[in-house]
């Protein structure tokens, strides 16, 4: 009969794909028993599909975690199915007799945790949770009223008083091996990697997986926080970290990432301000789960019913043709084509895009929301719909719908000398200066190529969107819990 501190304890890992600063990892440790690393690809109904873009990152993190744990004595085993139902049959498989996972806040993965934690532990098995992914838990931060924050700012002095020191769990030397290992799928038979065609050629500029994560921070903190508040807005230059597909499946932590920036900002002062505009990204980011936690609708549902009569455009044509950068607004076709090679956009172009096609085109936001999260390498289920409405003017703290921007003087303001376009936007290179910004202003027309003209004329599709803005349908005031 086994002795129950001999019975082997289930490391689950979700988006915490990391060793180092990982509490659930460091509670398993310290428990004594047996570890058997597991990652479930979880197939279950609820769980929105990973996009395509994510998959391949995620299939890189894998082999990236796999051989981090391979140096500590230790592997990963594989699973595919609904989680709900593998981890207890797992539990019961290897006779576990504790199980450590790192929480997740959206709404099916919090359903599921708390379900999961009670069937585990009417039969006996011990169950610990921890706090990977966030400075602040989502329920941590209240307002005067007791419930969520709605405005931006209220929320992050609320929040970063209550950070302090922030202390960190270190990397063991060390996993003790089960007697016996369970099966594990093949990473290969998952097929994450994207076929039929290859579209992520050049993905190559990423490097997932905590070495690279790390790698990634320690090149910012090196080249890109001295001056980042001048430089984050500029796409053209190496003013941003990056960081952000890192963050999402948890190869570094926000902890980490918080203490890095702080110790550099005490070695260098001057660096201050610097560091405060980079640590308030940082806020953004915990502010959207925030958001998600109290509005587990946020991917599908306006946050405010401000848009709910609006009457949206079906022009699959004109979002085609915003897919494939083919708008002829150079700012928004390099965005679209960065995001298509790369899996990733300068955070300001994603602004300018994102209000193109919900406000030059008329074209509801989910939609837009729907092709960042399969082409997105940090596609997230709290940034990337709560970004989205923030633009669209229906999310909390967000933009008004009528603050539309000029897609030509965005260009002009953050790409002055079209740097940017031109690396993106191969047919106006022949083009000099401002000049990217505005081919058709050319004098000679070959030196645009086949670029298109705009698909819609700005001042006309503005007045457009502004008049269905005043006619829409106004709902009756909904009333959140």
């Amino acid at each position: 009969m086994t002795s129950p501190i001999q019975a082997p304890a289930i490391l689950w890992f979700r988006r915490d794909l990391r060793l180092c600063d990982n509490p659930a990892l460091t509670q398993a440790v310290m428990g004594g028993r047996p570890v058997i690393p597991v990652f479930v690809l979880d197939t279950a109904d609820a769980v929105r599909p990973i996009g395509a873009a994510s998959r391949w990152w995620l299939e890189k993190s894998l082999h990236a975690l796999a051989r981090d744990l391979a140096r500590l004595g230790s592997r990963l085993i594989l699973r595919r199915g609904d989680a709900a139902r593998i981890i207890p049959d797992l539990a019961a498989e290897v006779g576990a007799g504790a199980i450590h996972w790192n929480r997740l806040y959206d709404a099916p993965a919090v359903d599921r945790d708390a379900q999961l934690k009670t069937r585990l532990r009417a039969c006996g098995v011990e169950v610990d949770s921890g706090n990977a992914a966030l400075l602040n838990e989502p329920w941590a931060v209240t307002s005067g009223s007791g419930g969520g924050y709605q405005v931006f700012g209220a929320y992050w002095r609320a929040a970063r008083a209550r950070i302090g020191d922030v202390g960190s769990c270190p990397t063991p030397r060390g996993l003790r091996a089960p007697d016996a290992w369970p099966a594990s799928d093949r990473l290969a038979d998952w097929r994450l990697h994207p076929r039929a065609p290859d579209s992520s050629e050049g993905f190559s500029v990423w490097s997932p997986g905590e070495a690279g994560a790390l790698a990634a921070l320690e090149r910012f903190l090196a080249g890109g926080l001295d001056g980042y508040g001048r430089t984050r807005d500029i796409p053209s230059l190496e003013g941003v970290s990056r960081l952000s597909p890192h963050l999402h499946w948890g190869e570094i932590g926000p902890r980490q990432v918080w203490r890095a920036v702080q110790a550099r900002a005490h070695l260098q002062p001057c660096r201050d301000s610097d560091a405060d505009a980079f640590l308030a990204e940082l806020g953004w980011r915990e502010f959207n789960h925030h958001l998600a936690y109290h509005r587990p609708e946020m991917a599908t549902r306006d946050v405010r019913p401000t848009l709910e009569g609006l009457v949206w455009r079906r022009d699959p044509a004109a979002f085609s043709a915003w897919t494939r950068g083919r708008t002829g607004y150079p700012i928004v076709d390099a965005g679209m084509r960065q995001l298509w090679a790369t899996g990733w956009m300068h955070n300001r172009v994603r602004m300018i895009v994102a209000s193109f096609l919900v406000k030059d085109l008329l074209i509801d936001w989910r939609e837009g929301e729907a092709w960042f999260w399969d082409t997105l390498v940090d596609a997230d289920p709290a940034n990337n719909p709560a970004s989205w409405q923030w633009v669209a003017g229906c999310g909390a703290d967000a933009a008004p719908f009528f603050r539309i921007f000029n897609p030509t003087l965005q260009g002009e303001r953050f790409d002055p000398d079209g740097a940017y376009v031109r690396k993106w936007v191969p047919e106006l290179r022949g083009l000099p200066g401002g000049l990217a910004h505005t081919p058709w202003r050319a004098k000679d027309p070959r030196l645009s190529g086949d670029y298109p003209d705009p698909i819609v004329d700005h001042g006309q599709a503005r007045a457009r969107a502004l008049a269905a803005h005043a006619a829409q349908k106004r709902p009756p005031p909904r009333l959140h819990p």
